[in-house]
């Protein structure tokens, strides 16, 4: 016989689930996070420590790239520049956007799960908010793929808020793959490049991305400025 939850039960549990979730993150992020952020800053002892696990070494490449994207507040360029420099500039590639696929995959779902309430968590209201030119259903999947192709936006904002939009989950797969290839290029290229010992090439790319996400960055900032009429 199945039992009947209350509304106070469903309550409890809506915001006990928020809370346990929100903990792991904030957990995750500290004990396994910062240690290995530092580790993964130097892209040779990261080879080094990936080379270790041999075969298994690019699964757990993918895993650290699924928990970077559901901990945001790690930054994920160190992790896709160690794996330019460890598996070459398209395997590399391949690997990360496997692993930011996996991730987004698990945030969106959770979000449709939980709604708002869970992106508020990690993110001000005011924020969220200021995405709402989002919800437009006939311009979401052209608009969500420009915003997450062009470098320097938010996307691990954008991320846990495109859960509360209507897009199929179907579409937020492709999107998320496709949609990110230029930003995770750029940065595999980088490692790539150091790890031919190309330091100059590697200062270059760097130089470019660095002006190609700050134009991108303004030039989003504008754009939603503009449509929430600030």
């Amino acid at each position: 016989m199945k039992r009947t939850l209350t509304n106070r039960q469903k309550k409890a549990i809506y915001i006990g689930g928020i809370i346990i979730f929100a903990v792991l993150l904030v957990v995750l992020g500290s004990v396994i996070g910062k240690p290995l952020l530092k580790y993964v800053s130097d892209p040779k002892k990261f080879a080094e420590w990936i080379d270790g696990f041999g075969i298994w070494g690019r699964l757990i490449y993918i895993l650290l790239c699924t928990l970077q994207v559901i901990i945001a507040v790690i930054p994920g360029e160190p992790f896709e520049v160690a794996g330019g420099y460890s598996f070459g500039l398209w395997e590399g590639t391949l690997l990360c956007l496997t692993g930011i696929t996996i991730g987004c995959m698990v945030i969106f779902m959770t979000v449709r799960y939980f709604g708002q309430d869970m992106v508020e968590v990690f993110f001000k209201k005011e924020d969220i908010e200021r995405l709402s030119f989002l919800h437009n259903p006939r311009k979401l999947n052209t608009l969500a793929f420009f915003v997450f192709m062009i470098p320097g936006t938010p996307k691990d904002l954008l991320s846990y808020f495109m859960g509360l939009t209507r897009m199929k989950f179907t579409h937020w797969i492709g999107l998320t793959f496709f949609a990110r290839i230029p930003s995770v290029l750029s940065s595999t290229f980088r490692g790539a490049a150091l790890g031919e010992g190309d330091v100059r090439k590697s200062v270059i790319i760097f130089a470019v991305t660095a002006l190609v996400s700050t134009a991108g960055m303004l030039g989003y900032n504008y754009y939603v400025k503009k449509k929430n009429g600030e």
